[in-house]
Order: C-alpha cells, then structure tokens, then sequence
C-alpha cells in the first residue's frame, strides 16, 4: 500500500489532480451542506414544508443543468485554450456563454415569479405543497437572474485552475445561505419567522451577493474577467465551436436533469410519505457523490489542458488513471451512504410509512452511487475533455427517456406497483447505460483537439 501511495505521489497526472480536486471537493460538500441545512431546519417546521421545498427545488436542479452544460461547453473549450495559451477565445467563449445563460435565467425567474403556482401543479396535486412551494418559487426567483451569470464565470476560472478562487467563492455564498437558513427559518434576530420561504429568500440573498463579489475579483484580475463588454464579442468559427459542442453538452443535461426531475413527479404522486422519504434521500446521496463528481470535474480540466498542449497520447494514459480513481471513489460513496443510513434515521421525524421509505431508499443508493460515478466521469469529464459531447447526449436521452422515465411511469400507474418497486426499478437508469458508455471510452473516439490557430 505505501508503495501505490508513493507510487501515486510521484505521478504528475495524480499530483495535479489533487489540486485541483481538493477545493472541487470541498465545494461540492458545501452545495451538499446548504442542502442539508435546509432539510435538517424544515424539519423543525414540518413534513409539508420538507415535501415542498423538495418539489420547488427540482426547478433550481434543472436550471443547475443548464448552467453546468452551458459551463461545460465554455469549458472544454477553454480548458483547451489556456493549454495553447490563447487567452483572446476565452474571452470570446466567456461571452458566448453569458449570452446564453442570462437569457435563460430571464425567462426562469419570470416565470417563477409571475406563475408559481402553475409550476408547482406540475410536480404535484396537494393544494397545501403547492401553496407552500409557490411563495417558495416567488421569492428564489431573484437567485436565478445572479447564478446565471455568476456559474458561467466560475466555470471560465475552473477551466483555466483557478479552481481555489472558485471555491471561495462559492464557499461565502454557501455558507451566507446556510446562516440565512435559519435567520428567516426560525425568526432570529428580530428577522420574520417565514418557515419555507425563509430558504428561498436566504438563497437570493446569498446569490446577489456572491455576484458582486464575482465582480470584485474580475476588476482585480490581470486576465480573467468577468466583463458585460464580452457579450458583444464576436467570431463564427468560436460560436460555431461552442454550438457544437455546447448544445450537445446542454441537452445531454437538460434531457438528464429534466428526466430526474421526472423522477420526483413520479414520487410526488405517490403520497407526501414517499417525497418526505426522498427529501432525506437526495441530500444524503449529494454527499456519497462529493468525492464522484469532483474527480469528474478535475480530471475533465485537468485532461483539456494536456489535450490543448497536443498531448494526445499522454491524455490517453491519464484517462485511465482518472478511471481507477473513479471506481475507488464510487465504492468510498457508497460505504459512506451505508455509514450515514443509521444516524439519518435516528434524526428523521417522519411518519412510519416514511421512514420505511427511507430505509430501503438508502441501501438502494449505496450501489447506485457506482453507477452514477463511472457514467459522470466518463460522459461529463472524460468524453467533454476530448471535444466529444454528443455521445453523452444521445446515450443519456435513450437512457432516461425512453428506458427509465417510461419504466417508471409503467411501474407506478399501469401496473400500480409498491413505492419501493418503483424506485428500484427508476434507479437501475445508471447500470443500463454501461456497456454503451464504457465501449466508447476504449475505442478513443472521444479524443480530439479542437483548438484553431490565430483566433481575432
């Protein structure tokens, strides 16, 4: 073992990716913590305002989606970039990127404003959820407008390793919400006592917030900037580039964020019990994926920078470094899901119904997470890095929609299976798309440079 971890240390694939990874990590456990302060404080107010903040978070999940792919796309390209060191088409993509992501957010926070309702009736028919989850929706409206602009920024500084900068960033506005939570949750400070919607207006807050600081540290930046005079940058080749790749990358997202999302209108109309149950769920299985995602996220950079440099062959044999660190991390997230399970249900103030729920929901995501981890790093890291975002698209629609989401629809109102039934089957999505997945990573398909030369 001491010869494997020295082994390791005397790596420069591995070295560098634990740079990278460590603020990438501790990011992604404060997204997990901000989620679970919300769970673990609403629990003091009561099951329907777990059961709907639940439900009008989807909306957050797949707007997450779009940004994550809309970074993505800025993301392989610059990543690319600033290994040719061609700082000019970062700027020009950063752009690109913005212009996309603010139009987005316009249209999200409008109708999240002005028709909150409507959206809520989507996910479920229980007129308390929805009255509770649309004040919730009014008021984190305001949070979309800002993480649209600050997600494509943060990404630019991923791609290019200021990953440390990124993750204090993220870390104020986390731990303001976290803080928040409870001011306007529980009332303190003299602050109203809002229950629900005392999260939503935490999240706004803390988002408007971590936007100007995203502004103070672009004017003190010599190179990476965060500049509204980059959405009137132009250039077809760099536009064409970032459609191509982008586009796939962002309906590969949204196609799987709207198809989990899916996964919660399937529960939502099984009983308040089963969206009590996977509240918990969600927030326990972010925490055994921390370590899953972020290696997809680091090693994604990390191989777009050495495939930029033309390094193809040394990309090629860190791919598969990235893989074995991958399989170890699934199988650390699942014993650490098997780990939590007994505290979480000795916490969870649920019905016996729910809990029952929740039990069996746990030891079913204590495997899933592998699945999950394989895909992510392969699909959203590895195949991205190379150029290659169209793969993931076109697997994950066959997966998710005409596999999982019809399965599940099957299993919980033709065939009125047992809520636990449905979830099993709904969470076997992962697992049937591996053979797919796995092939295309050994025939090195996904392996391209895609950078052009003299970009104005």
């Amino acid at each position: 073992m001491g010869k494997l971890i020295d082994r390791w240390k005397n790596d420069r694939f591995y070295s560098q990716i634990v740079k990278l990874l460590l603020p990438i990590v501790f990011q992604n456990l404060l997204s997990a913590a901000v989620s679970s302060a919300d769970v673990v404080m609403l629990n003091y107010v009561g099951q329907s305002s777990i059961s709907a903040v639940s439900l009008a978070a989807q909306y957050a999940s797949v707007l997450f989606m779009v940004y994550y792919g809309l970074g993505t796309g800025a993301t392989i390209l610059c990543a690319q970039y600033y290994g040719k060191g061609d700082l000019r088409a970062i700027e020009i993509v950063e752009g690109i990127a913005l212009r996309f992501s603010i139009s987005i957010s316009v249209l999200a926070a409008g109708f999240a404003m002005f028709a909150p309702g409507l959206m809520m009736k989507l996910f479920t028919n229980d007129p308390e959820l929805i009255a509770i989850g649309a004040s919730y929706l009014r008021l984190v409206s305001v949070s979309y407008l800002c993480w649209g602009i600050t997600e494509v920024y943060l990404s630019v500084l991923r791609s290019v390793g200021r990953v440390v900068i990124s993750t204090a960033l993220n870390t104020l506005a986390f731990t303001l919400n976290i803080l928040l939570n409870a001011v306007f949750i529980f009332g303190l400070f003299g602050a109203p006592k809002l229950g629900a919607a005392g999260v939503a207006l935490a999240t706004s807050l803390s988002r408007v917030i971590e936007l100007i600081c995203c502004f103070i540290v672009s004017a003190k930046s010599r190179d990476i900037k965060l500049k509204l005079s980059t959405l009137f940058m132009r250039n077809k080749l760099l536009f064409s580039d970032f459609i191509r790749l982008s586009l796939p990358a962002l309906g590969n997202d949204i196609a799987w964020g709207v198809a989990f999302s899916m996964y919660s209108v399937i529960i939502g109309h099984l009983g308040s019990d089963a969206v009590a149950a996977n509240s918990f769920v969600i927030v326990v299985r972010n925490f055994g994926t921390v370590l899953c995602f972020g290696i997809a996220s680091a090693g994604g950079i990390l191989l777009g920078n050495i495939i930029g440099e033309n390094r193809l062959e040394d990309a090629r044999q860190d791919a598969r470094k990235l893989m074995k660190l991958t399989v170890l991390s699934g199988a650390f997230g699942g014993l650490l899901i098997l780990a939590i399970t007994p505290f979480v249900l000795m916490y969870a103030d649920l019905t016996d119904t729910a809990m029952h729920y929740l039990k069996y929901m746990l030891l079913i995501n204590t495997y899933y997470v592998m699945g999950a981890a394989v895909n992510t790093t392969l699909i959203a890291g590895v195949f991205r890095a190379g150029g290659d975002s169209r793969f993931g698209f076109i697997c994950d629609v066959i997966d998710m929609w005409v596999y999982a989401v019809p399965l599940g629809f099957l299993a919980a109102f033709v065939f009125k299976l047992p809520v636990m039934w449905v979830y099993f089957l709904l969470c076997t999505d992962e697992f049937v798309k591996w053979p797919w997945v796995i092939r295309h990573y050994r025939s090195d398909k996904w392996l391209h440079n895609i950078t052009r030369d003299n970009i104005e």
